[in-house]
C-alpha cells in the first residue's frame, strides 16, 4: 500500500473513531440525564415535605385528641368536686398536670415538624425554578447544538463534494491526456506504415507497390489539371459543376472524361 493510501486510511479511522467518540459523549444526553437527576431529587423532597405534613397531620390529631381528654378530666374534677368526693377531683388533677407535660412534650414536636415542613417547601420551590430554569437551558443548548451538528455536516457534504469534483477533474485530465497519448500512436503509426516502416499484415501482396503507383497517378492527374487550368481549357470532369444547378448533378462528379491530353 502507498503512503498516499495508508494516509488516506488512518484519515478515515480518525473521522470514524472522532464521530463515535462524538456519538459517546454527546451533550444532549449529558443534558437529559442531569435534568432527570434533578427531576428525581425534586420528587424526593416533595415526597419528604409529604411525609412530614402527614407526621405533623398525625401530631395534631393526637393533640387534639388530648386537647378533648384535658377538657374533660377538667370537667371530671370540678363534678367530683360538686359531688363531695375530693379524692376523685385530686386524681383528675393529677392526670390533667401528666397530660399538660404530653401535651407540652407534643406541641414542640409538632413546632418542629412545622419548620421542617417551612424549610422543605422552601427547599422546593427553589428546586422547582432551578429545574424549571435548567430545562430551558438545556433545550436551548441542545437545539443549539443539533443546529450546528447540522451545519458540520452540511460542510462536510459540500467538503466532500468539492473532493469528488476534483476527484473527477484529476479524472478528465487524465483521460485527457490518455486520449491524447492514443490519438498521437496512431498518428505515428499510419506514417510508419505509409513510408513502409511498419509492414501491414493484413494488406495483399504488393501493396506498397500499387500504393506507390496510384500515389504516382494521382499526381500526374494534379498536374494535368493544373496544365489545363494554365491553358484555359476545362477539364473533362469538371463539367458537371456547370450543371451544379440540377438536383442530380452530384451524380455525374468524377463521371467525365479523364483520359490525359
Amino acid at each position: 500500500m502507498s503512503n498516499s493510501n495508508t494516509q488516506r486510511v488512518k484519515t478515515i479511522f480518525r473521522s470514524k473513531a472522532s464521530k463515535a467518540l462524538d456519538r459517546m459523549e454527546d451533550p444532549r444526553d449529558t443534558l437529559d440525564d442531569s435534568y432527570d437527576q434533578q427531576v428525581k431529587l425534586l420528587q424526593q423532597v416533595r415526597q419528604a415535605v409529604a411525609e412530614v405534613a402527614t407526621a405533623k397531620k398525625r401530631i395534631e390529631l393526637q393533640g387534639q385528641e388530648m386537647g378533648t381528654r384535658y377538657a374533660r378530666l377538667d370537667a371530671q374534677a370540678s363534678e367530683a368536686l360538686a359531688q363531695g368526693r375530693e379524692d376523685l377531683a385530686r386524681a383528675a388533677i393529677e392526670r390533667r398536670m401528666m397530660l399538660e407535660g404530653q401535651v407540652g412534650a407534643l406541641q414542640r414536636q409538632y413546632a418542629s415538624l412545622e419548620q421542617q415542613t417551612a424549610q422543605l417547601q422552601e427547599r422546593e420551590r427553589r428546586l422547582t425554578d432551578q429545574v424549571a430554569a435548567f430545562r430551558i437551558e438545556k433545550e436551548t443548548i441542545k437545539a443549539t447544538y443539533t443546529a450546528s451538528e447540522a451545519q458540520v455536516r452540511a460542510n462536510e457534504a459540500v467538503s466532500g463534494l468539492s473532493s469528488s469534483i476534483q476527484d473527477v477533474g484529476s479524472s478528465l485530465d487524465r483521460a485527457r491526456d490518455r486520449v491524447k497519448q492514443m490519438q498521437a500512436r496512431a498518428a505515428a503509426t499510419d506514417e510508419l506504415l505509409a513510408s513502409g516502416a511498419l509492414t501491414d499484415l493484413t494488406a495483399a501482396p504488393d501493396a506498397d507497390i500499387e500504393r506507390q503507383l496510384a500515389a504516382v497517378v494521382a499526381d500526374a492527374e494534379i498536374d494535368r489539371r493544373i496544365r489545363a487550368l494554365r491553358s484555359g481549357t476545362t477539364p473533362s470532369d469538371a463539367s458537371p459543376a456547370r450543371r451544379g444547378d440540377e438536383p442530380d448533378a452530384w451524380l455525374s462528379i468524377g463521371k467525365g472524361d479523364a483520359s490525359p491530353r
